[in-house]
């Protein structure tokens, strides 16, 4: 069996993490794993190089591109939403300009290799933008070509690199004498909100859920920064990791588009808090709306339609939201804050 070799970025975060021990245990893959800061011991063995690097280094992706052979690039390094905000300047240079470079690595390498070099990226319900709450609670279920108006800097960043990946796809110099060899198969998940149980929220603009969780477990007064109607579409890691998993096995011809909606569940903010006293009674929480904040989540849909990605790749979660509190979420925050 030839061996396969996949290059992850971002790989030090938790979608990193549960890919590179999924992709150790399925066994013929060489895991080229990077990240701004050293991988975690738990995870070095699993790899057959770990790069500490920048994607905003292109000699270092270029010299990695001139000693592996990539097979699929999982392109998880991001600024995410709120440091996105305050530094918007940074945002677009890790975001747009770093993803540039990874998809000049993948046209590079897809030309010397003379085949498809599979792009795989994470993007994010942050692209759509409605107007008002009226409109949010119209539009139901959101598809993937509608409302697409985002109003952050990480919502701009993702919808451009998901039009980039669909150029670097089909477009790619197309004014060329001669046609090129190969290609870049660009597959991108929207994703919704993620709650995990590992690791600990950092301040995100969906991250009201799971700050709920996690305080309470800590016996924690929390405020939250939304009102208790808010609705959003949510999904846990263990999904989410999934999703990536499922769309990058997907055989081409089954897929209808390159960029798909995932979902799971879409609780309001008070149904959250309901389904955390059932096992933190004793938890403090109340709802103290940023308008700032506010704003941006409520120009985000109340759900997503993720038909497409159940009709052409299976996906379908393994999490319902009772499910997703009760099998894994409150044993694991419980087991988490009892040491």
């Amino acid at each position: 069996m030839s061996v396969r070799t996949i290059f992850i970025t971002g790989a030090n975060g938790e979608i990193g993490h549960g890919l590179i021990h999924y992709l150790a245990e399925e066994g013929g893959i060489h895991i080229i794993a990077m990240d701004l800061v050293p991988l975690d011991k738990s995870i070095r063995a699993k790899c057959h190089r770990i790069v500490t690097g920048d994607i905003l280094d292109s000699h270092l992706l270029e010299s990695l591109s001139t000693e592996h052979d990539f097979d699929t690039i999982y392109h998880l390094a991001a600024l995410l939403s709120t440091r996105a905000e305050r530094q918007p300047d940074l945002a677009h240079r890790v975001n747009v300009d770093g993803t540039l470079n990874l998809l000049e690595i993948a046209i590079t390498q897809s030309r010397l290799q003379g085949r498809e070099i599979k792009f795989i990226y994470p993007s994010s319900i942050a692209v759509y933008g409605l107007p008002d709450i009226q409109k949010k609670i119209t539009a139901g279920k959101v598809k993937e070509t509608e409302w697409l108006h985002p109003r952050t800097m990480y919502g701009i960043n993702k919808l451009y690199v998901e039009l980039l990946g669909g150029y670097y796809s089909s477009y790619y110099r197309q004014l060329d004498a001669e046609p090129l060899k190969g290609r870049v198969d660009f597959r991108s998940v929207r994703f919704p909100g993620i709650i995990s149980a590992v690791t600990l929220p950092n301040g995100g603009t969906s991250d009201f859920a799971p700050e709920m969780l996690h305080f309470a477990a800590q016996n924690k007064k929390y405020n939250c920064f939304v009102r208790k109607d808010v609705r959003i579409p949510f999904m846990t890691m263990p999904d989410a990791i999934d999703a990536l998993r499922l769309l990058q096995k997907a055989p081409r011809e089954k897929l209808t588009r390159q960029v798909y909606n995932v979902g799971s569940f879409n609780p309001s903010a008070e149904d959250v808090k309901n389904l955390i006293l059932k096992s933190f009674p004793q938890a403090e929480i109340s709802f103290i709306p940023d308008p700032k904040r506010q704003a941006i989540l409520d120009s985000w849909p109340a759900d997503v339609d993720d038909s497409a990605a159940r009709l052409d790749w299976g996906w379908k979660p393994n999490y319902s939201l009772e499910d997703a509190f009760s099998q894994y979420l409150i044993p694991a925050v419980k087991q988490r804050y009892a040491k």
